[in-house]
């Protein structure tokens, strides 16, 4: 019963040390540091409703490393009110305002046009003026001149695909076959695409997830309700501009949306195996029953499904583990093990449109 008591204790307080903090939090991944980005939102220099500082505020908020305010190029719908024929200035500005914050603001810009092809972001830029150009297969072209990193925006945005489908057409195949297309969203705002999850699987795009956001983060996701931002999680060496382009095009990128997480099986694996810790393993006294403490230092709320060789003593094989909490298993081995190896189903994580990947848990318990 102390024992149970002090688990309890333990579980309690670690909730009650994060109830209020906002910032996301994961960790780092092997020799990678795990960077925070939302690389696609906007101000009043295209079609949101805040100057940039106030973006920077946010992403300060919320503990982002990266982001990007990628005003829309073509569409500028306040421009009687704010008139801009420098493209480059939200960037500017946001940039300023992020000085001595641990923000870091990258250069970038939407190229809005109709389907096809769409809405891509083009970040990295040295100069988004010269992405003002009429036919879009040069905008994409003098985007990688300038050596950025282009990805698809909200390939299933009903205003240009009313059924919620991707469109994929002959001129997205031939811009992802020249290398004009690096990356796709499959989540955007409150949309996820599984079609779009499917394309960068099949093509090798980097997944991509962004907020959109256009009006107040806090509006949208309610952040003082529990609610957060969809991000990208890039898989970086360092924290500099080079570092994350040289991860975004190798496609190291985990997305955190909606409590779930979505990405490709070789980076979730490293991700969730770095967020659950063991955090002691002993044989309860005179059995063979294995008490394990499972801590989870993400802010990903983790929904296990048992697939290991041993049941479970005190519950069923469906576990929950809180972020920044713990879960308790009692793991009937039958006999005493030196070590033993625990696999869960993740519920809340994909690796592919309705496929969940698979963790295993080495236990090295005190007997």
């Amino acid at each position: 019963m102390k024992r149970q008591i002090v688990n309890v204790f333990l579980i309690i307080s670690s909730a009650i040390a994060h109830e209020n903090d906002r910032k996301i939090e994961f960790p780092d991944v092997s020799n990678y540091k795990t960077l925070l980005c939302d690389l696609h939102m906007h101000t009043v220099f295209s079609d949101g409703s805040v100057w940039p500082n106030i973006r920077v505020f946010e992403a300060e908020k919320d503990g982002l490393d990266f982001i990007s305010a990628t005003e829309h190029l073509e569409y500028q719908p306040w421009k009687k009110d704010i008139p801009h024929p420098d493209r480059n200035r939200a960037f500017e500005v946001a940039k300023s305002f992020s000085d001595g914050t641990e923000v870091i603001v990258l250069n970038g810009s939407e190229i809005t046009r109709d389907m096809p092809p769409g809405h891509a972001n083009a970040i990295f830029l040295k100069d988004a003026n010269k992405l003002l150009v009429r036919d879009p297969m040069d905008a994409f072209v003098e985007a990688k001149k300038q050596g950025a990193f282009i990805f698809w925006n909200h390939p299933n945005w009903t205003n240009q695909s009313p059924d919620g489908s991707v469109p994929l057409m002959e001129m997205h195949k031939k811009l992802i076959k020249d290398e004009l297309i690096d990356g796709i969203e499959v989540v955007n705002d409150t949309t996820f695409s599984d079609e779009a999850f499917q394309i960068a699987l099949d093509y090798d795009l980097t997944i991509m997830g962004t907020s959109d956001i256009h009006e107040l983060i806090d509006w949208q996701y309610r952040v003082h309700s529990g609610g957060h931002r969809p991000v990208t999680l890039v898989f970086a060496f360092e924290k500099t501009k080079e570092s994350l382009k040289r991860a975004l095009m190798a496609g190291r990128t985990v997305v955190w949306f909606n409590q779930k997480l979505i990405g490709k099986i070789e980076n979730l694996i490293p991700l969730i195996n770095s967020s659950l810790v063991i955090e002691s393993a002993s044989y309860i006294k005179n059995t063979s029953i294995a008490h394990v403490i499972i801590k989870n230092i993400s802010d990903a709320p983790y929904t296990l499904r048992n697939q290991s060789n041993y049941v479970l003593h005190n519950t069923t094989d469906l576990i929950s583990i809180p972020p920044h909490s713990y879960s308790i298993l009692d793991v009937r081995t039958i006999e005493k093990k030196k070590k033993f190896e625990l696999q869960f189903e993740v519920l809340n994580a994909l690796s592919a449109p309705s496929s969940h990947p698979i963790v295993r848990i080495q236990v090295r318990p005190r007997i």
